[in-house]
């Protein structure tokens, strides 16, 4: 992993990994395959954790933590997906908007984890130099990752709110590229939002009475 960790180039004054411009390309493949609703977003997202839990780690555990968590969910993905593979019209898993109950239970969990989370940093500071933006992170990227694994259109909602963190703090460690890449994250979460709030709303539209199946 030394090499990966080595410098690849330098963009205006940042210093760019290889580890951390790899990583994030993986990324970017894995989110614009997950907004076409391909199964390969799951082996590609567990690539890209793969690589960027070596970037990260010893230096930005909450961050490390996040990708460990990314490979993990990445098989929980690929096995729920390929059981609801065929569920829509297209072939591909059906996407839906999460009920209030299942908004409500991610939103707790998230808010109860992150709690949880910091004060463990806190507790252990050589695990994080930030606490609360780690803590926030990693249980952000958890729920994110199980709304797409459930076909959840809230997915790219969570996407956005654990983005807000984590460019600035890409930035502010020498993670350059991640901050540049997650510009383009930005429009591909958008135009994914759009495409599975469209296809979410076909999805729940009522059949008629007589009309062919």
């Amino acid at each position: 992993m030394n090499s990966l960790n080595s410098e690849a180039f330098t963009l205006f004054g940042q210093h760019i990994k290889w580890a951390d411009m790899v990583g994030n390309l993986f990324g970017l493949a894995a989110l614009a395959l997950g907004w076409r609703r391909s199964i390969w977003t799951w082996p590609v997202q567990f690539l890209a954790g793969l690589i960027l839990f070596g970037a990260f780690f010893g230096h930005l555990t909450g961050s490390a933590g996040k990708q460990a968590v990314v490979v993990i969910v990445a098989v929980y993905g690929w096995w729920q997906w390929q059981r609801g593979k065929g569920q829509g019209d297209d072939g591909h898993i059906a996407v839906r908007f999460a009920t209030w109950r299942e908004r409500a239970a991610m939103a707790a969990v998230a808010a109860a984890g992150t709690v949880a989370v910091a004060l463990l940093f806190t507790a252990y500071p050589k695990l994080s130099w930030d606490p609360w933006p780690d803590a926030y992170i990693f249980v952000g990227t958890v729920v994110a990752m199980y709304a797409q694994a459930r076909g959840m259109v809230e997915f790219w909602f969570a996407w956005l709110l654990v983005d807000l963190v984590g460019v600035p703090l890409n930035f502010a460690n020498g993670y350059a590229f991640s901050g540049f890449v997650y510009v383009i994250y930005g429009a591909l979460v958008l135009w994914g939002l759009r495409d599975w709030w469209l296809r979410s709303r076909q999805t729940a539209r009522p059949t008629l009475e007589g009309a062919p199946a």
